[in-house]
């Protein structure tokens, strides 16, 4: 459960970096691309904590 908690919040933290880089970025390519990392990324955390909650 710990490493699952863990991953949890590893997935949260690369999604935050990514929105941050997405907003400083200035070239529109790199710019939509980290939009789209940072929402895959809270998309896989929240499947995680999905499946956090399910085992408890």
């Amino acid at each position: 459960m710990k490493d699952m908690q863990a991953h949890l919040e590893k997935l949260r933290i690369e999604a935050e970096e990514c929105e941050l880089i997405s907003k400083l970025a200035t070239n529109p390519t790199k710019k939509e691309l980290f939009a789209r990392l940072a929402t895959h990324h809270r998309t896989l955390a929240d499947e995680v904590e999905r499946a956090i909650k399910k085992s408890q």
